[in-house]
């Protein structure tokens, strides 16, 4: 029997094999798990930080100068400087999101605050089903690299 031939040397060779697509899968799944996080994540904090953009401008005096005034942060923050039929849809869909928190940073002690989360998890849940992605998607903005000139 010459080494080549040899029966151990062949089950090595499959225990090998085994132990690389063992490690690829789990690197597959790795990489597919970051993602998700990465993109739960990323999405997190723009919800934070668009609520607390918005919460920053319904600050004003009555509810619908409130409420236009969020409407106004959203377009800016979306870059919507003109609108089309899904744009419209959206900021109606939205409106109760920016309704809700007013109500909610005006409640007085003992008044029934509504859910912000729960409003804009349900305009997400839309958004998702009428879109087919979700809302979160609109706030990614290519940046082209752009030459470094020295002087």
């Amino acid at each position: 029997m010459t080494p080549a031939t040899a029966p151990f040397l062949d089950a090595m060779k499959q225990s090998a094999e085994r132990a690389a697509a063992v490690e690829e899968g789990f690197r597959r799944e790795y990489a597919r798990r970051v993602a998700v996080l990465e993109r739960e994540r990323a999405y997190a904090f723009r919800r934070f930080n668009l609520v607390r953009s918005l919460a920053d401008a319904v600050t004003a005096a009555e509810k619908e100068t409130a409420v236009a005034s969020g409407l106004a942060v959203l377009r800016d923050k979306l870059g919507w400087a003109g609108d089309s039929e899904a744009r419209t849809r959206t900021i109606e869909h939205f409106r109760p999101v920016i309704e809700a928190m007013v109500e909610a940073l005006g409640a007085k002690g003992g008044e029934a605050v509504p859910d912000v989360p729960a409003a804009l998890s349900e305009f997400e849940t839309w958004y998702a089903a009428a879109h087919g992605s979700a809302f979160w998607v609109l706030f990614d903005h290519y940046m082209p690299e752009t030459p470094r000139v020295d002087f």
